[in-house]
């Protein structure tokens, strides 16, 4: 079977660069169906992008990269799109854009959008074997118990990464670009919680506080989770892109700085409370209770000098914990890293040294920020790629 493009990946940027492509376009995917990612995404309503996203939020050990597609195909353009087919939708805190009703609407419109540019799409089907030609490509597929051979000028991955194995990942656009010499940076779970040893934070799992949390490379200000096995929120899983194993993080409890004077003037007014009990106004109780071992709590507001206080308020802004590992791609949002931007062409995502070869969304090593910004550079990829496959059909 003849087509002049396969897509590998009935994922957000393979769906979306099939709705561009045009000419016969087949996609691609091991799943049951298509979009499961974008299914499961914000709890199930898609934080498909951002008010704010630009190149400043994302990844890469070339942030120059991202810039053309994000620029040619921007937040307002999916946002349009969506508006487009009907699908209401809302601002959440930083930008974050939600459906009101359910994903699946995302996933009915870009099947939609493929289905009117006359895209074909195989599910259950999984790749058996790739070869170049001297025209193209013939990609052996499995489907239904039976293999068959397509041939196509035009061969996109669009797989995405290792993140979440459960759900089918299994890092094949990096497999496939090492047979075509392509070479493929470091890969690493991102947006992922942090874990710590012997259950550390179990008796404080499920409080949340807003925390400005960082390394000695960035900070974020949103809000840390305790869990049974480490430190999980959007804190967390946003410094964990750019965290190491074996590195300390930094823990601000006071992120606005009001501690300090809040509790000289509480002193003046309730000199006789407990200082813990003051302290249960600001921070979860449970949370002061347990920073009684590593830090100095007693004693009423009375006892406590201004120099007390502020070593109190110094040590309540950098508490400094040392995470044993991440939970790794079973629980990742994304894979950090993947096929290398130097191979590609960021106005195309042609791979240039292999002619009718593209490498879009997850697979490549563009990694957004937590928030819409992962989806956003699979909708300007995937845009991206199909534009020049549709150019270069003269269609």
């Amino acid at each position: 079977m003849t087509y002049d493009t396969i897509i590998l990946g009935a994922g957000a940027a393979g769906m979306m660069c099939a709705a561009h492509a045009g000419g016969r376009t087949l996609v691609v995917d091991h799943a049951k169906n298509p979009g499961e990612k974008i299914r499961i995404s914000g709890g199930g309503r898609c934080n498909f992008t951002n008010m704010h996203a630009e190149p400043g939020n994302f990844l890469s050990q070339n942030p120059h990269f991202c810039k053309s597609a994000l620029a040619r195909y921007t937040q307002w353009d999916f946002i349009e799109m969506v508006g487009q087919n009907g699908i209401a939708w809302h601002e959440k805190t930083l930008g974050q854009l939600f459906c009101d009703g359910s994903s699946k609407q995302i996933i009915a419109m870009l099947v939609s959008e493929m289905e009117r540019a006359g895209a074909e799409l195989w599910l259950q089907t999984s790749v058996v074997e790739i070869a170049k030609t001297e025209n193209g490509y013939h990609v052996t597929l499995e489907r239904e118990g039976k293999r068959q051979v397509t041939i196509a000028r035009n061969l996109v991955l669009a797989t995405g990464g290792k993140s979440i194995p459960k759900m089918g990942a299994t890092g094949l656009a990096y497999d496939i670009a090492r047979q075509f010499d392509i070479p493929v940076t470091e890969t690493r779970p991102a947006l992922v919680p942090f874990t710590f040893p012997e259950g550390r934070f179990k008796p404080l799992a499920g409080i949340a506080t807003p925390v400005r949390l960082s390394n000695a490379r960035t900070s974020f200000d949103e809000a840390l989770l305790f869990t049974h096995r480490g430190l999980s929120g959007p804190a967390v899983l946003q410094l964990s892109s750019y965290w190491r194993e074996g590195e300390e993080i930094h823990v601000n409890l006071d992120p606005e700085a009001t501690l300090y004077d809040a509790l000289r003037t509480q002193r003046q007014q309730s000199g006789r409370k407990a200082l813990t009990t003051e302290l249960s106004n600001h921070l979860p109780a449970r949370l002061v209770d347990a920073l009684k071992t590593d830090i100095p709590l007693d004693g009423n507001l009375a006892d406590q000098s201004d120099a007390k206080l502020q070593t109190l308020c110094a040590a309540l802004s950098d508490w400094r914990l040392t995470p044993s590992g991440t939970e790794g791609y079973r629980t990742a949002e994304v894979t950090l890293g993947g096929i290398d931007t130097n191979a590609l062409s960021s106005r195309t995502m042609e791979v240039t040294s292999v002619p009718g070869l593209y490498v879009i969304g997850e697979a490549v090593d563009v990694t957004g920020w937590l928030g819409g910004f992962n989806f956003q550079w699979a909708w300007s990829s995937g845009h991206a790629a199909g534009t020049a496959i549709h150019a270069k059909l003269g269609r």
